[in-house]
């Protein structure tokens, strides 16, 4: 049972203003189907998205882009598609990002760096594709 259903609303909301309706839709089709990891999206929903990225202090455009380093300097590859979506959606160009991950380049390393482009690239071209998803 959840901790906090009204907190688990506010973080869906959240989620949903990051990502989009349609690209939320289609991730709880997905991936949040099986009971194990709806657990998984009970806990992120209530405190990753309920509590952390609706914090004051910082807009989410700059949530976005610090998630979205912080998944390149950790190789943090799957999450990285989803961050990269979020800063794509919150006004962050293609040039921006990929300048940004270059500018990594001498503080990270070159595998982190080709990996993120890499899947950057990906998440570039479904989004031209679909704007939607």
């Amino acid at each position: 049972t959840m901790a906090n259903p009204e907190l688990r609303a506010k973080g869906r909301a959240m989620r949903r203003k990051l990502v989009g309706d349609a690209y939320a839709d289609k991730l709880d089709a997905e991936v949040y189907t099986d009971p194990h990891m709806e657990k998984f999206a009970e806990l992120t929903q209530e405190w990753l998205f309920g509590e952390m990225w609706s914090r004051p202090g910082i807009d989410l455009k700059t949530r976005a882009y610090a998630t979205m380093i912080s998944d390149v300097a950790t190789g943090a590859s799957e999450a990285l598609g989803l961050h990269v979506r979020f800063c794509r959606i919150h006004g962050w160009s293609e040039d921006e990002i990929v300048e940004s991950m270059i500018h990594l380049t001498a503080y990270v390393g070159v595998p982190l760096v080709r990996k993120a482009l890499i899947v950057a690239r990906q998440v570039f071209v479904e989004m031209r594709a679909d704007p939607r998803v």
